[in-house]
């Protein structure tokens, strides 16, 4: 049997309300599973791939503890400048250029919509569930590190 596996959350919490409910349905999916969580938390989603990067340095270092995968979760909703595109461009290509990279296992829980109700439709654990189906996504990509048998 594989030992079990320890995940980090990072979670934005410029819209605090749906950032409980993002993590609340990751939660209650990686506790049925029986993995480890740890939580953090940074201002906004722009900041998101910093922190998992400063995370996986200090396990490089051997001054954290390693994590087999991680979940961005955040919610960016459109404005009326291009500060959105700015965010949502530059944090998808933050985690995805560490996940490749670095082979790091990252489960997208951002959100990109266009309003209010858009996100509560994709946040809320009864309709859409998207902390969960990041949860999912970093599961599925921890199993293929250990599958292929890569080490970060």
């Amino acid at each position: 049997m594989a030992d079990p596996l320890n995940l980090l959350i990072v979670e934005a919490r410029f819209y605090e309300d749906l950032a409980d409910e993002l993590y609340a349905g990751a939660a209650e999916f990686l506790n049925a599973k029986g993995v480890h969580v740890d939580r953090i938390q940074v201002p906004g989603t722009f900041e998101i791939p910093a922190a998992i990067a400063f995370a996986d340095q200090a396990r490089k270092n051997g001054t954290g503890p390693h994590y087999d995968a991680y979940v961005a979760l955040g919610v960016v909703i459109r404005g009326e400048t291009s500060h959105y595109d700015y965010v949502c461009g530059e944090s998808a290509r933050g985690l995805q250029d560490l996940a490749i990279r670095d082979h790091l296992a990252i489960g997208y829980g951002i959100l990109t919509v266009e309003n209010d109700d858009q996100a509560w439709a994709r946040a809320d654990r009864k309709r859409g569930n998207k902390g969960r189906a990041a949860s999912e996504a970093a599961l599925a990509m921890a199993g293929l590190k250990r599958r292929f048998g890569v080490k970060a």
